[in-house]
Protein backbone atom coordinates (compact mmCIF):
# COMPACT_ATOMS: atom_id res chain seq x y z
CA UNK A 1 0.00 0.00 0.00
CA UNK A 2 1.08 3.80 -1.19
CA UNK A 3 1.34 6.48 1.40
CA UNK A 4 -1.22 8.22 -0.41
CA UNK A 5 -3.30 5.26 -0.50
CA UNK A 6 -2.88 5.09 3.26
CA UNK A 7 -3.73 8.72 3.97
CA UNK A 8 -6.38 8.35 1.61
CA UNK A 9 -8.29 5.21 3.99
CA UNK A 10 -7.17 7.20 6.97
CA UNK A 11 -8.94 10.62 5.88
CA UNK A 12 -12.20 8.05 5.10
CA UNK A 13 -12.22 6.19 8.37
CA UNK A 14 -12.19 10.08 9.84
CA UNK A 15 -15.03 10.75 7.81
CA UNK A 16 -17.01 7.69 8.89
CA UNK A 17 -16.17 8.18 12.46
CA UNK A 18 -19.67 8.34 14.39
CA UNK A 19 -20.50 11.16 16.69
CA UNK A 20 -21.76 9.46 19.43
CA UNK A 21 -22.70 12.66 21.54
CA UNK A 22 -22.63 16.25 20.59
CA UNK A 23 -21.21 19.73 23.07
CA UNK A 24 -22.77 23.16 22.40
CA UNK A 25 -19.09 24.08 20.80
CA UNK A 26 -20.39 21.40 18.15
CA UNK A 27 -23.03 22.47 17.40
CA UNK A 28 -22.30 25.93 17.00
CA UNK A 29 -19.17 25.03 14.68
CA UNK A 30 -21.80 22.81 12.63
CA UNK A 31 -23.90 25.95 11.98
CA UNK A 32 -21.29 28.40 11.32
CA UNK A 33 -19.73 26.05 8.93
CA UNK A 34 -22.75 26.23 7.03
CA UNK A 35 -23.01 29.42 7.16
CA UNK A 36 -25.48 30.20 9.74
CA UNK A 37 -24.76 33.01 12.60
CA UNK A 38 -25.25 31.82 15.91
CA UNK A 39 -25.56 32.81 19.67
CA UNK A 40 -25.92 31.41 22.52
CA UNK A 41 -27.91 32.53 25.36
CA UNK A 42 -29.78 30.57 28.58
CA UNK A 43 -33.08 30.01 29.44
CA UNK A 44 -34.14 28.97 32.81
CA UNK A 45 -30.75 27.65 33.88
CA UNK A 46 -30.10 25.48 30.09
CA UNK A 47 -27.97 26.69 27.34
CA UNK A 48 -29.43 26.74 23.95
CA UNK A 49 -28.69 28.20 20.75
CA UNK A 50 -30.33 30.86 18.28
CA UNK A 51 -30.07 31.65 14.92
CA UNK A 52 -32.26 32.47 11.67
CA UNK A 53 -33.07 31.42 8.40
CA UNK A 54 -34.79 33.04 5.69
CA UNK A 55 -35.46 36.48 8.24
CA UNK A 56 -36.90 33.49 11.00
CA UNK A 57 -35.38 32.96 14.39
CA UNK A 58 -35.83 29.60 15.46
CA UNK A 59 -33.80 27.99 18.79
CA UNK A 60 -31.69 24.78 19.38
CA UNK A 61 -32.21 23.34 22.74
CA UNK A 62 -30.57 20.51 23.89
CA UNK A 63 -32.27 17.20 25.40
CA UNK A 64 -30.99 14.49 27.02
CA UNK A 65 -27.74 14.49 29.02
CA UNK A 66 -24.97 12.18 28.01
CA UNK A 67 -22.63 10.25 30.09
CA UNK A 68 -19.62 13.06 29.66
CA UNK A 69 -20.02 16.31 31.01
CA UNK A 70 -21.29 19.18 28.66
CA UNK A 71 -22.29 16.31 26.09
CA UNK A 72 -26.12 15.73 24.61
CA UNK A 73 -27.65 12.79 23.18
CA UNK A 74 -30.15 14.86 20.87
CA UNK A 75 -31.72 18.27 20.51
CA UNK A 76 -34.71 19.85 19.39
CA UNK A 77 -34.65 22.34 16.60
CA UNK A 78 -37.55 25.23 17.58
CA UNK A 79 -39.44 28.42 15.48
CA UNK A 80 -42.29 30.01 17.54
CA UNK A 81 -44.18 32.49 15.78
CA UNK A 82 -46.54 34.45 17.35
CA UNK A 83 -50.64 34.41 16.07
CA UNK A 84 -52.24 37.66 15.63
CA UNK A 85 -55.74 37.17 14.68
CA UNK A 86 -57.53 34.25 14.36
CA UNK A 87 -56.39 30.92 12.98
CA UNK A 88 -58.47 28.07 10.69
CA UNK A 89 -58.95 25.03 13.22
CA UNK A 90 -57.56 22.79 10.86
CA UNK A 91 -54.29 24.41 10.58
CA UNK A 92 -52.00 22.66 12.90
CA UNK A 93 -53.80 19.24 12.31
CA UNK A 94 -53.82 19.80 8.30
CA UNK A 95 -49.65 20.73 8.54
CA UNK A 96 -48.79 17.33 10.71
CA UNK A 97 -50.68 15.19 8.56
CA UNK A 98 -49.13 16.65 5.48
CA UNK A 99 -45.17 16.94 6.57
CA UNK A 100 -42.91 14.62 7.67
CA UNK A 101 -40.03 15.23 10.24
CA UNK A 102 -41.25 17.96 12.00
CA UNK A 103 -44.27 18.63 13.88
CA UNK A 104 -46.37 21.88 14.65
CA UNK A 105 -48.71 22.90 17.29
CA UNK A 106 -50.37 25.86 19.57
CA UNK A 107 -49.14 26.74 22.47
CA UNK A 108 -51.05 29.70 23.47
CA UNK A 109 -50.27 33.12 21.42
CA UNK A 110 -48.09 30.48 19.87
CA UNK A 111 -47.39 28.54 16.86
CA UNK A 112 -44.56 26.32 17.53
CA UNK A 113 -42.78 24.23 14.68
CA UNK A 114 -40.19 21.18 16.35
CA UNK A 115 -37.92 18.87 14.70
CA UNK A 116 -36.11 16.40 16.98
CA UNK A 117 -32.54 15.19 15.88
CA UNK A 118 -31.16 12.58 17.98
CA UNK A 119 -27.25 11.73 18.22
CA UNK A 120 -27.58 8.27 20.80
CA UNK A 121 -26.76 5.10 18.67
CA UNK A 122 -23.99 7.20 16.75
CA UNK A 123 -24.23 9.51 13.66
CA UNK A 124 -21.76 10.90 10.53
CA UNK A 125 -21.25 14.58 10.03
CA UNK A 126 -22.91 14.82 6.82
CA UNK A 127 -26.96 13.41 8.83
CA UNK A 128 -26.06 16.70 11.42
CA UNK A 129 -25.66 18.75 8.37
CA UNK A 130 -28.89 16.91 6.67
CA UNK A 131 -30.73 17.77 9.63
CA UNK A 132 -29.73 20.84 9.51
CA UNK A 133 -30.62 21.52 6.12
CA UNK A 134 -33.74 19.97 6.24
CA UNK A 135 -34.89 22.05 9.37
CA UNK A 136 -34.31 25.13 6.86
CA UNK A 137 -36.26 23.71 3.95
CA UNK A 138 -39.04 23.19 6.29
CA UNK A 139 -39.14 26.36 7.26
CA UNK A 140 -39.76 27.59 4.13
CA UNK A 141 -42.46 24.86 3.43
CA UNK A 142 -43.56 26.36 6.99
CA UNK A 143 -43.65 29.88 5.72
CA UNK A 144 -45.55 29.44 2.64
CA UNK A 145 -47.77 26.94 4.14
CA UNK A 146 -49.32 29.69 5.86
CA UNK A 147 -49.04 32.31 3.24
CA UNK A 148 -51.57 29.35 1.61
CA UNK A 149 -53.75 29.14 4.01
CA UNK A 150 -53.89 32.87 4.22
CA UNK A 151 -54.91 33.32 1.05
CA UNK A 152 -57.31 30.61 1.41
CA UNK A 153 -61.41 32.10 0.61
CA UNK A 154 -62.73 32.81 4.23
CA UNK A 155 -59.30 33.35 5.61
CA UNK A 156 -59.25 36.68 6.34
CA UNK A 157 -58.93 36.63 9.77
CA UNK A 158 -55.54 34.35 9.04
CA UNK A 159 -52.28 35.85 9.37
CA UNK A 160 -50.79 36.44 6.44
CA UNK A 161 -46.88 35.12 7.02
CA UNK A 162 -44.59 36.44 7.92
CA UNK A 163 -46.35 39.80 8.18
CA UNK A 164 -49.23 38.36 10.37
CA UNK A 165 -46.92 36.29 12.24
CA UNK A 166 -44.24 38.04 14.88
CA UNK A 167 -41.00 36.10 15.45
CA UNK A 168 -41.21 34.87 19.34
CA UNK A 169 -37.18 35.04 19.75
CA UNK A 170 -36.37 37.94 21.81
CA UNK A 171 -32.86 38.15 20.81
CA UNK A 172 -31.65 39.60 17.47
CA UNK A 173 -29.98 37.42 15.63
CA UNK A 174 -29.06 37.81 12.12
CA UNK A 175 -30.34 35.48 9.30
CA UNK A 176 -27.51 33.43 7.74
CA UNK A 177 -24.67 34.43 5.65
CA UNK A 178 -25.71 32.44 2.55
CA UNK A 179 -28.59 31.52 0.76
CA UNK A 180 -29.57 27.39 1.86
CA UNK A 181 -32.32 27.13 -0.51
CA UNK A 182 -30.45 24.35 -2.70
CA UNK A 183 -28.75 22.30 -0.51
CA UNK A 184 -32.23 22.32 1.49
CA UNK A 185 -34.06 21.43 -1.35
CA UNK A 186 -31.63 18.48 -1.66
CA UNK A 187 -31.96 17.22 1.38
CA UNK A 188 -35.75 17.05 1.65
Amino acid sequence: MTNTESAKNTESAQNTELVQSISIDQLTGLLQSLGYRVTSSEQNGQTQLLSATQGIGFALRFGNPAPQAGRYLDYTLSCALRVQGDLPENLVPQWNITKRFARLARQGDFLVLEMDVIVAGGVSDAYLRANTELWDHLLQQFLLFLRTVAAQPGASDAPAAPAGVQDAADAQVDAPQENHEDSAAQAA
